[in-house]
């Protein structure tokens, strides 16, 4: 049984149980998309797109469908299966090219340019559209028209903004610079909405609209792709109409690991889902489980554990077409890791370690580049759970959040700068080549806990997604937590520059414990802790939990 006691660091929410269906999401607006869905005829598939398309619209901040998208699920027939629409680098984004491009811009000498984090060059194939199509197509029961119609409805006739996105949609004000991005996004081309005030994004609508009635050729094939291509290329990136007509979406093979009496599954390469399952088998391996719940011992061996996973997945992860990558889930290479873990924090590189410098797994000279990734980034992540047996983790992102900084003409999408996760370098593993997909953060989750027993979770925000699927999971499995519970808890974060981050309600004594084991403790406000959502069947009853951080809402039926 759960624990039904409310904890401690409760939000004051419950978690929510319905008959037919649920979906957690972080905007209400998008999960009422949800809803209508399954209450139309739709399936999980189909309220997951549904819900997604509402998210580009009233939580455009962190969406959009100039990104892309995952999904991860457990069909009603029992199968586990992955959807990936995830684009690649334009054919002639050389690294020359693109060193040459970036040295002129900034007035620097090649030698010296390096991957940045907006502008034409981070933009990569968007994904979102053909994925959402296939999901439908290939899953859902509805046509496409369909679920997009609520999305369209709050573009077209306007909806109120909520307060956590309206603070993160004034980072829009210093980002965009042409006139027509300004104008889609921006109360009279100058500002953020604020919150409660009524937004219409007209230009996205009509483009919803468009993709509604031909489908998502409109963006790889029609008009739509040409002026995609048009913004990049006026900008001075090399991104091309075929580039987007030569994307394909994928169906790669869930990667997994257990951890207790479950199994729990992830992405596998170029998403960062490795590094969540060698964290879990790590930590399995150092016993942080024996200490108690919330302990300074127990968060300890947590982040030691977190700490090995993140340098080997900033280390080998990549387009697996491109290069290969090692077994990181395996409980031979968690058993090597765990082995130099100890009661004191280890100064363990959350990127690559010095060049020079014997590499602590013991597989040769270490890579001294660090990963180019900004770690707080923005995406949504949504759960659906339907009554006959599907649970679906959806994540769609544009990076970090409105993206590149380009709006691609009339159309109101704004394109993704996914690409600022290239490197220039030659050596490096997430080196830029054509045609290549980048290291992606985006990382749905699926848990099963036994054969009538299925959650569809996780946790968005950048490199806070392995870290808050570790967390999630833990309070779950090991804590025996409701899933709200488990999502009010408060979180720690390991951070680029080595330090540990905590939220201020985390117990005094906590923070003291994780001071006197050596860790650099630093306190941070609930927005870098990432936004969680998570739906369970479990024999036939749903249910779901929210991110209390965000705007978000469970809506059942």
């Amino acid at each position: 049984m759960e624990n039904a006691t409310v904890d401690e660091f409760g939000s004051r929410r419950s978690t929510v149980h319905a008959p037919n269906g649920a979906v957690a999401t972080s905007q209400p607006l998008a999960a009422q998309a949800g809803v209508r869905t399954l209450q139309s005829g739709g399936n999980a598939f189909d309220a997951a797109v549904a819900t997604a398309a509402a998210l580009n619209v009233v939580e455009p901040t962190s969406t959009g469908l100039g990104g892309d998208v995952f999904m991860l699920y457990r069909d009603a027939d029992g199968e586990v299966g992955a959807m990936r629409a995830c684009g690649g680098a334009p054919a002639a984004a050389t690294r020359e090219r693109v060193r040459t491009a970036v040295a002129d811009e900034r007035g620097v000498d090649p030698a010296a340019a390096t991957m940045p984090e907006v502008g034409p060059h981070t933009v990569t194939v968007p994904g979102t559209a053909r994925g959402w199509e296939a999901t439908v197509e290939e899953f859902g029961r509805l046509t496409l028209a369909d679920v997009l119609d609520p999305a369209i409805e709050y573009a077209t006739e306007g909806y109120p903004a909520s307060e956590v996105v309206a603070d993160a949609w004034r980072q829009a004000e210093t980002l965009f610079d042409a006139d027509h991005a300004r104008e889609a996004y921006l109360v009279d081309g100058e500002r953020a909405p604020r919150p409660g005030e009524t937004v219409r994004l007209e230009n996205l609508g009509e483009s919803l609209s468009a993709i509604a009635e031909a489908g998502a050729d409109v963006v790889y094939e029609g008009h739509i792709g040409e002026a995609i291509a048009e913004e990049v290329q006026a900008a001075g990136g090399f991104l091309t109409v075929e580039d987007l007509a030569d994307f394909e979406v994928e169906y790669p093979d869930p990667v997994s690991t257990t951890y207790g009496d479950a199994d729990v599954y992830e992405l596998p390469p170029n998403n960062q889902g490795l590094v969540a399952l060698e964290a879990l088998n790590i930590a399995r391996e150092v016993g942080a489980a024996d200490h108690p719940a919330g302990s300074a011992a127990r968060t300890h061996y947590l982040v030691e554990s977190l700490k090995r996973a993140f340098h080997d997945g900033h280390r080998y992860i990549t387009d697996p077409e491109f290069e290969s990558v090692p077994p990181l889930a395996s409980e031979e290479w968690a058993a090597k890791r765990a082995a130099d873990i100890g009661p004191e924090a280890a100064d363990v590189s959350f990127g690559l370690p010095d060049a020079n410098a014997e590499d602590s797994a013991g597989d040769g000279p270490a890579d001294p580049r660090d990963p180019n990734v900004p770690e707080d980034a923005d995406t949504v992540l949504l759960c659906v759970a339907d009554g006959e047996g599907n649970v679906v983790s959806y994540i769609n992102s544009r990076f970090a959040g409105f993206g590149s900084g380009l709006v691609a003409g009339s159309t109101g999408i704004a394109l993704q700068n996914r690409g600022a996760s290239f490197s220039l370098d030659a050596d490096h593993p997430n080196r830029l080549e054509p045609g290549k997909r980048p290291f992606h953060t985006l990382i749905p989750g699926v848990l099963r806990r036994g054969a009538d027993d299925w959650s569809a979770f996780g946790v968005m925000g950048g490199y806070m997604q392995p870290q808050g699927h570790l967390q999630t999971l833990v309070g779950m499995l090991d804590d025996d937590l409701s899933l709200q519970a488990a999502l009010d808890r408060p979180r720690w974060r390991y951070r680029e520059d080595g330090r540990l981050a905590v939220e201020a309600r985390t117990p005094t004594e906590v923070q003291h414990g994780l001071l006197r084991r050596g860790h650099d403790v630093q306190v941070l406000p609930p927005s870098m802790f990432g936004g969680a959502q998570v739906v369970r069947d479990r024999g036939g009853t749903l249910s779901g939990a929210t991110e209390p951080r965000k705007d978000g809402t469970v809506a059942g039926y």
